[in-house]
């Protein structure tokens, strides 16, 4: 089938309108293009559970901080568009920015808790940028779900905390993280690295693996925070931005592994900035009192 490009929130509610007409399900999957498996396995999950899919393309230039990162942001909608249409989404709403951000546009969603720290303290205004237009990707759409990948955990946070908040009326889905062969976590921004880099790139995600399994198996966190740190600089990153263990519930800090957790990394390859995050199991003992409490 042939997904249908939208570009005007008046179209897109009207089709929405006809279709909650019809008494269809409908469900969003919000991204900035530049689409991989990742996106497309959110996709096939929201056509599992909803009548109609729509999938928003919009490169967002509140959430980035850097004008050199804005621009360099691949943009890919042709591909897009033929990417859709092979897994059978019914819309790209592709609007343009000034018609997400009309001329007088004054309001801005901040949320707060969840996304401070990681993310929230390297990228200054990034999860405003967020909130503020997946608040309006949220309501143009009309849908009862929406599904965002795992590999953005913060900003899956921040999503549910705003979604609560402000009562909008949509179920968040979270997708588990998409990895290629080699395990380095599937980004529209992996495009950038150098082959030599690329080469190096999955020593991100074997860390955390690594670092996560000694965690489990009654490491200090400390130590081995601090011993991955080291192995990721060692393995050819050139700075770690973050690397910390958070609940995996509310991302409050743990220093002590007594509940689930999930262990968050942000590390800078060459030019390219890397996030990532596995979860974190219950040491045994921890496990089996969790369970009988």
């Amino acid at each position: 089938m042939s997904t249908a490009i939208v570009r005007i929130v008046s179209e897109l509610r009207s089709i929405v309108a006809a279709w909650r007409r019809e008494g269809l399900r409908i469900a969003v999957v919000p991204t900035m293009g530049a689409l991989h498996e990742g996106h497309l396995s959110l996709v096939r999950a929201a056509l599992i559970k909803a009548d109609r899919v729509i999938v928003t393309l919009f490169v967002n230039p509140r959430q980035f901080n850097n004008a050199a990162d804005l621009a360099a942001y691949p943009r890919t909608e042709h591909d897009d568009v033929a990417k859709l249409a092979t897994v059978g989404a019914h819309i790209l709403y592709a609007p343009n920015a000034a018609d997400i951000y009309p001329q007088g546009f004054a309001t801005t969603v901040s949320v707060g808790g969840v996304s401070e720290g990681l993310c929230g303290t390297f990228r200054p205004g990034h999860f405003d940028g967020v909130a503020t237009v997946v608040t309006k990707l949220l309501l143009q759409s009309g849908a009862d779900l929406a599904f965002f990948g795992e590999k953005d955990f913060q900003q899956l946070h921040v999503v549910r905390q705003l979604v609560r908040d402000l009562d909008i009326p949509i179920e968040i889905i979270a997708g588990p993280t998409v990895r290629e062969a080699d395990g380095l976590a599937m980004s529209s921004r992996n495009a950038r690295l150098s082959l030599a880099e690329r080469n190096r790139a999955p020593r991100l995600a074997e860390i955390l693996v690594q670092t996560a399994r000694q965690l489990s198996s009654g490491e200090p966190v400390q130590r081995a925070l601090t011993d991955a740190r080291l192995a990721i600089l060692a393995a050819g990153f050139s700075d770690v931005e973050y690397l910390e263990l958070r609940g995996d519930n509310d991302l409050a800090p743990i220093h002590t592994l007594d509940r689930p957790a999930r262990l968050l990394v942000a590390a800078w390859l060459g030019e390219t900035r890397l996030i990532d995050n596995v979860e974190v199991a219950l040491p045994r003992a921890e496990a089996l009192h969790q369970a009988a409490a």
